[in-house]
């Protein structure tokens, strides 16, 4: 027997081992492992996770770059949104094309941001990637 105190009272315990023969008895709540593991996002198993599988974006296949410095404190970016591609592909694009432009940037939420304005270089640099691409904005 184990006792805890809490606070002005002794509590006591008794554990009592069950002997069963049923998965019933084991109060209902059991575990199989013939599916072997799982997901702990989409709960499938990991040969047939769907979430990690990479999905092509929405939209008409065209690039649009453009220049903007509303909300980032005065520093242009330029921007490119609607890159027909999957995500890990993406991510290459945008370090090659930082590596082009010789500037840092960053891919969020599928929209390349490049450093500085670099609108008519990467207008270039996409039509020689052979992607449709047009200038967006002013």
């Amino acid at each position: 027997m184990a006792q805890l105190r809490r606070g002005w009272f002794v509590l006591r315990e008794v554990c009592v081992a069950k002997k069963t023969t049923s998965c019933a008895g084991l109060g209902g709540m059991w575990f199989s492992t013939d599916a072997g593991r799982h997901c702990p996002d989409c709960s499938q198993p990991v040969d047939a996770c769907i979430c990690k599988q990479s999905k092509l974006p929405e939209g008409d296949g065209i690039a649009r770059v453009r220049r903007e410095s509303k909300g980032r404190g005065g520093k242009t970016v330029t921007t490119i949104t609607g890159v027909p591609l999957a995500e890990d592909e993406l991510k290459a694009l945008a370090s090659a094309l930082k590596r082009r432009c010789g500037t840092g940037g960053a891919l969020k939420d599928g929209v390349i941001e490049i450093q500085g304005e670099h609108v008519q270089l990467l207008l270039d640099e996409l039509a020689k990637r052979g992607f449709k691409a047009l200038k967006s904005g002013g």
